[in-house]
């Protein structure tokens, strides 16, 4: 398996994804990471050789899940939702870097499902949702040829004081 960039988001970001998941449960929740990748000289790790940017997640962009015949096990967002989130970005000077979704009673890990909707590049969380109460969170980047997921180590931070 491939080896991916680090994901870097603050407790209250944390939080807020699981909370999300807890909220829409038994349904799954979705919503978009709000970020940016670190400049080539910054926050980067390297494996083989590789030199891989840190990725951090500065805000989120909650959505509704759209679907309707299996809101319990699939989620799906509209083109509009998509827009609105590359506008809310761009208004705070980010990017949408990722999307996150919950798993409600399943594992934290991409289902077949979730590999042939999802792109390369991006971010994709999960969260596992367990009766109603947030556990494991993991992240995961599928490779440029869509064959496999690298799974993305997240890094919590203290959160900011204001």
């Amino acid at each position: 398996m491939a080896t991916a960039p680090t994901l870097k988001m603050s407790t209250d970001i944390a939080q807020k994804i699981r909370q999300h998941g807890a909220e829409t449960y038994p349904h799954e929740c979705c919503g978009a990471l709000l970020g940016r990748d670190a400049a080539a000289t910054e926050g980067t790790a390297t494996a083989g050789g590789v030199q891989l940017p840190t990725r951090e997640i500065l805000a989120l962009f909650p959505l509704v899940n759209r679907r309707e015949d299996s809101p319990r096990n699939r989620f799906s967002v509209s083109a509009e939702d998509v827009q609105a989130a590359e506008k809310t970005g761009r208004e705070k000077g980010l990017d949408v870097v990722g999307w996150y979704h919950s798993h409600p009673d399943h594992p934290a890990s991409p289902s077949q499902y979730d590999r042939e909707h999802a792109w390369p590049w991006y971010s994709y969380i999960i969260v596992s949702v367990a009766n109603g109460k947030a556990a494991e969170m993991t992240s995961w980047r599928l490779s440029d040829d869509r064959s496999e997921y690298a799974c993305e180590e997240i890094v919590v931070t203290e959160s900011a004081t204001k």
